[in-house]
């Protein structure tokens, strides 16, 4: 294992065709599990009209019902507190982990038992390994433990791979910093958010962050993990490289990864789960190349079987001969776009929050920054809010208006964004997922 470029060869290289049949097999599987064993797919599938022994090949895939996340609200409402999609209670389970909150009143709330945590841990190790961490890394994960399931799984993967790990807790920005640097960390793990204000705590506490022992940064949580721009950003400041990964509570772990070999592409770990992607509107699936909304079925999780879910997630799948490294798993192209959701209509263009940010990070004087939509009378107006660093000048802050309003508008088909200077230190800072966009306009 430790000469390998690969956690598991033998599944990382398996041929093709072979891929697929093991899929195709472990889909029967876990259909007629499901099927014998969660009410809620149960009567899902009769709904439907579908019966496990109808999937015989990949074309019958599509008889499968989708799953969607206001069904498993539903459900959960119906039957508090976890819902008909558990195929045992809570006494089999030796976890409990919600979503982050970021849509939907309630978070779900998703059950795993011994067995379906180390199958997470296995999954961020496929990540990590990939990414060149090793067992004489010193890892920290800057991140606050609780109830959402972020980081828990790399915490463990670290551990699996025999790296020291080091977890951040709930501590100041600060106090992280300080760690980091008085460790020796090689490796930092945060969302792509949280990895920049950690960069502008350090500067601020006078760390040289750039010849730091950190040689890997690991993203997760938000899309601007596979941002160009914001991935250039970061590695700037902290003079490592940075690798993206996406996953789920649905899931509880991540479902694919950039490695060290492929920058710019996210592998999907296929060998454990079917990613298709959809027409958003119809439901049919589109071929290589062409966005539309991830759908996803897992093969680790046993309590609570997830087929078919639709998870709103924007994506490009290509396939896996877009990638030099030897793996044969498909990839997602630029990892996860936005939501499907994400877009806005302004005055007849087409606003993506991705695309906003991707101009914003253009600038590293900018420190943060805040969109509104709001409607003026009939006309809708969009505003970007703008934290610069403290040591720009009124005369700087006149370029950078100018300079800034220029790129939005170049970007959006001449379309204008008021432009407003935020006070220093005055915008929300984010650990978590950041919450920028705010849509202020009535139904």
């Amino acid at each position: 294992m430790a000469t390998s470029d690969f956690w598991n060869p033998k599944t990382e290289l398996l041929d093709r065709e072979q891929l697929r049949a093991l899929q195709l097999t472990k889909l029967q599987r876990l259909v007629a599990w499901a099927d014998a064993r969660s009410p809620f797919y149960k009567a899902s599938f009769a709904r439907a009209g579908f019966a496990p022994e109808q999937l015989k090949s990949w074309a019958d895939i599509d008889r499968i019902p989708f799953l969607t996340r206001d069904e498993w609200m539903a459900s959960q409402e119906a039957v508090p507190p976890f819902g008909e999609l558990p195929v045992a209670g809570a006494e089999s389970a030796i976890r409990l982990h919600t979503t982050s909150g970021t849509s939907g009143k309630t978070p779900l709330r998703a059950l795993d038992t011994r067995r379906d945590w180390k199958w997470s841990s296995e999954m961020w190790s496929y990540a990590l390994w990939g990414m060149g961490v090793r067992p004489a890394d010193i890892a920290y994960v800057a991140f606050g433990y609780g109830s959402f399931i972020g980081f828990w799984g790399l915490h463990n993967g670290l551990e699996k791979i025999g790296a020291l790990t080091i977890p951040g807790g709930a501590q100041t920005t600060a106090a992280r910093v300080k760690q980091i640097m008085d460790f020796g960390c090689t490796v930092v793990a945060s969302t792509p958010t949280y990895a920049l204000r950690l960069a502008q705590e350090a500067e601020a506490l006078g760390f040289d962050l750039k010849n730091s022992p950190v040689h890997t940064v690991v993203l997760s949580g938000e899309p601007a993990g596979s941002i160009p721009e914001t991935k250039a950003l970061i590695e700037s400041l902290w003079g490592a490289k940075t690798y993206d990964t996406a996953g789920m509570t649905e899931v509880s772990t991540i479902f694919m990864f950039e490695p060290a070999d492929q920058p710019g592409g996210c592998h999907i770990i296929e060998d454990h789960f079917i990613e298709q992607v959809v027409y958003p509107e119809t439901g049919a699936e589109l071929p290589y190349g062409e966005a539309g909304e991830r759908v996803c079925t897992s093969f680790g999780r046993s309590i609570v079987p997830l087929i078919r879910y639709r998870t709103a997630d924007l994506v490009v799948k290509v396939p896996s001969t877009f990638a030099s490294n030897g793996r044969t798993w498909d990839l997602y192209e630029g990892g996860i776009i936005g939501r499907v959701d994400d877009m806005k209509l302004v005055r007849g263009t087409n606003v993506y929050p991705r695309a906003v940010e991707g101009i914003v990070r253009n600038f590293p004087v900018i420190e943060e920054f805040q969109l509104r939509i709001s409607r003026e009378g009939i006309r809708d107006e969009i505003t970007l809010i703008v934290e610069p660093a403290a040591t720009v000048t009124d005369a700087d802050w006149a370029s950078l208006e100018a300079a800034l309003g220029k790129e939005l508008a170049d970007g959006h088909e001449g379309l204008r964004f008021l432009i407003e200077r935020a006070p220093a230190d005055s915008l929300p800072r984010f650990e978590l997922k950041a919450k920028r966009l705010t849509d202020l306009r009535t139904a």
